[in-house]
């Protein structure tokens, strides 16, 4: 039988349950519309108790974007097991569970939100892109990238983050059909590097060999040269 008496949360239990509420309500809406007093309201104490423990909205958000970037990170960890198109297709699939759960966080994330400009919000930024690069490049068995390859990995990276920024302004395209096409844009500018880089092109090389015939990656080659017939 409950005796109606709250459990105390220790100081940082409370912490993380602020950061969560605080995720969550800005997973929803745009972080400029969610109040400090909504964010209380949803933690079930009052606003000054919010403040004991952030020092203002900014810091909460903060906070917030670091959880929610140690999350989009992890979203690109991926078993070395079958072919790369497969690979990266999982990747993406789980990529855009992310932002179809976090869409109004996403965007803030990416586009800096009532922390536009801060530091914080930069390096977060900066270290989800990094986790990335470092997992793509895990993927293709290099351990240091060359500059054309740092310059396709990265264009990449930009390339899936417009894309589902895009994406989220009306969901007109099917974001399955996206997925699929972001995969298919990673081998696209490895190929066109390759044409100019004979170390892109033994890259390009160890990327096909292994791709079976109904993987992305050849499907985007049986489509190109449907094209040019």
């Amino acid at each position: 039988m409950s005796t109606g008496v709250r459990r105390r949360m220790g100081v940082e239990e409370r912490r993380q349950q602020l950061i969560g509420v605080a995720l969550d309500l800005f997973s929803r809406r745009s972080p400029d519309e969610v109040s400090i007093d909504e964010i209380a309201s949803a933690a079930g104490i009052s606003r000054p108790l919010v403040y004991h423990y952030f020092p203002g909205k900014l810091s909460l958000y903060e906070a917030a974007l670091k959880r929610a970037s140690e999350d989009l990170a992890s979203r690109f960890t991926e078993p070395h097991e079958g072919p790369l198109g497969a690979r990266l297709h999982r990747v993406m699939g789980r990529f855009f569970d992310f932002v179809d759960e976090h869409g109004p966080g996403f965007s803030a994330l990416m586009r800096g939100g009532p922390a536009v400009g801060s530091t914080t919000t930069n390096a977060l930024v900066d270290s989800v892109r990094q986790a990335a690069f470092d997992q793509i490049l895990s993927h293709l068995g290099v351990t240091e990238a060359s500059p054309r390859l740092e310059l396709v990995v990265r264009s990449w990276i930009s390339l899936a983050e417009s894309t589902a920024l895009i994406w989220l302004d009306g969901r007109h395209i099917p974001r399955a059909e996206l997925e699929k096409q972001l995969v298919q844009d990673f081998a696209a500018l490895a190929a066109v590097s390759a044409a100019h880089d004979e170390g892109m092109a033994a890259l390009l090389r160890t990327m096909a060999k292994d791709e079976p015939a109904d993987g992305p990656f050849a499907e985007l080659v049986g489509r190109l040269l449907s094209l040019a017939s």
